[in-house]
């Protein structure tokens, strides 16, 4: 009885985590390049008994589950709808690659928010983040203006062209794309770092630069409103299992020969 318990409370628990990722997906559907998350669940601890006057194998054991837990969430990197904004120093990304940032602690980080400022220092006048980060080239150095940089434009290949008066200088934006982007670690800001599991980072030779223009979020209201059903109509179900249960446990105790 205790561990019908047990097993409602996992389910309780990790529901009501599902609720809160859909929460988040929905408050983030006007956010700037923001991808969706999708929380999955496994089977938790299982345990194995012997099946007497069978033999010790996998088909002679008994499984006791223990419940659900959390096998991990899931970003979802399809594109986002792309919006006009004609602002030059908004890019969009039309299909697989990540702009590189350098981070506040000079790590490289990866991001499909194209929504950059001028950042004007000591060092000179550089292509930045809303949040501060630097935008890379594709040798990984910070973007720095030139002089007296009159227009700034971007082909569809990434090519920078800073245009001072008869002058014209060439930079390509730092683009690049992962073989398991759903390996990236989301670190906030709609920022995302390398990790082993995403392998090492590649050009990315067929994304497509828009000027002027911005990647939307992901998100479909109209799904997460199913998934918001959907869980809770599972918690609403594990809730009186463990009701249930407890009545259970309440009679067994109350019991008098």
């Amino acid at each position: 009885m205790y561990e019908a318990v047990m097993i409602a409370a996992t389910g309780l628990h990790n529901q009501q985590r599902r609720l809160d990722t859909i929460a988040n997906n929905v408050a983030n559907v006007n956010t700037i390049a923001f991808k969706n998350s999708r929380l999955d669940f496994k089977d938790a601890l299982y345990t194995a008994g012997i099946v007497p006057g069978l033999p010790r194998t996998p088909e002679g054991n008994q499984q006791k589950g223990h419940g659900l837990m959390v096998a991990g969430i899931a970003k979802d990197f399809s594109g986002g709808n792309i919006q006009m904004t004609e602002r030059p120093l908004d890019f969009a990304i039309e299909g697989e690659g990540f702009f590189a940032l350098e981070g506040v602690n000079g790590e490289t980080l990866y991001t499909r928010n194209g929504a950059f400022n001028l950042s004007v220092e000591a060092g000179g006048v550089y292509l930045v983040t809303g949040n501060g980060n630097y935008v890379l080239d594709s040798n990984g150095a910070r973007i720095v203006l030139p002089e007296y940089t009159e227009t700034i434009s971007v082909n569809e290949y990434g090519l920078l062209a800073f245009v001072s008066g008869e002058n014209e200088t060439v930079v390509e934006l730092g683009v690049f794309m992962f073989r398991n982007q759903t390996g990236l670690e989301s670190v906030g800001d709609s920022n995302y770092a390398e990790t082993e599991a995403s392998g090492d980072r590649m050009p990315a030779e067929n994304a497509i630069i828009r000027q002027g223009a911005l990647e939307g979020s992901n998100v479909s209201l109209a799904d997460e409103m199913t998934r918001m059903i959907r869980t809770q109509r599972a918690f609403s179900l594990v809730s009186r299992a463990l009701t249930t249960a407890d009545e259970m446990e309440g009679i067994a105790n109350n019991m008098r020969r």
